[in-house]
Order: structure tokens, then sequence, then C-alpha cells
């Protein structure tokens, strides 16, 4: 059964490399309102990770993750971001947010055992020439299947805006 996931997340991944390399020619590539942002974060867990950026609201922050042996991981959140103010640094933000993760996981007998939860997250952006952005963030967890159980996730992380 994790074979399935595992070609699911190699399907996905690919699909979104090559949507965002054959996207539109015309569009300037930065971070501006509306524009989608794909890249990777490396921690617990690491993977692609899919950003829809919106300067008026929350923008939307999609994570698949997955260990080819293990697990398989997709987490969404609403991210409000906030500019900080620091000394000889542009482009700096606090983003926060709730959110939702499915994860299919192999026990190791005949069955995979999903979870399913909630969590938030908490983080600093740095916006590099308005295209690239570096990220750096915790995602505490909430379990809610199979067992309600908490844990603390989060990664470093950049982003290319198309």
């Amino acid at each position: 059964m994790m074979k399935i996931y595992h070609r699911i997340a190699c399907f996905a991944a690919l699909f979104l490399l090559v949507g965002a390399t054959l996207g539109p020619a015309d569009a300037l590539a930065q971070r501006t309102d509306g524009s989608v942002g794909l890249g990777g974060q490396v921690g617990s867990p690491s993977g692609v990770t899919l950003k829809f950026h919106d300067a008026n609201g929350p923008s939307y922050d999609f994570l698949a993750a997955w260990d080819l042996d293990d697990f398989f991981f997709l987490n969404g959140h609403a991210q409000f971001s906030r500019p900080i103010n620091a000394d000889n640094v542009d482009g700096l933000e606090l983003f926060f947010g709730p959110g939702a993760f499915i994860g299919f996981q192999d026990t190791g007998v005949n069955d995979d055992e999903v979870v399913l939860g909630i969590s938030g997250r908490i983080g600093l952006n740095l916006l590099l020439e308005e295209r690239f952005e570096l990220f750096a963030q915790l995602t505490p967890r909430f379990n809610l299947v199979p067992e309600t159980d908490g844990d603390l996730g989060g990664g470093l992380g950049f982003r290319y805006f198309f």
C-alpha cells in the first residue's frame, strides 16, 4: 500500500515542477498578489512546498513530504504575515496561522495507519529580490486520529515565486 503513496508523492512533485517550469512566460517572477511559490523544506518533515500568496488576506501554504520507507504526509495552512521593521533588514516578516494535516504511515503490518490532526504555524520569512523567500518555521501538531497526541515539527526552506 505504501508504494501507491510513494507514486502519488513522486507524481505530485513532478506535476508541481513541470507546472512551475511551463507556467506563464510573460509574467515577471516575483512575489506579488496572486503569485505562486514553489520550493522545498528540510526538517520535520522534509518535502516540497507550494504557496499561494495573497497580499491582502491569508496566503495558503501546502507541504507534501515523504520518507521512501515509512510515511507520506500532506499539510495545509492559512498564513497571515506581518512585516518586521528591523535595522538593515528589508523583507523580514512574521507569519502565523492555523492548518490541518493527514499522514499515511507504514506500520509494518499489512495495513497502513492514517494520522489526522490540526496544527498551527509560526515563523519568519525573508524576501530576497521579491522572488525568493527563505523561511524558518515551527509547527505544533495535535493528532486526532488514531489517537490524541501532540508533537512539534518545523523546518527551514525556500521558495521561488512565479
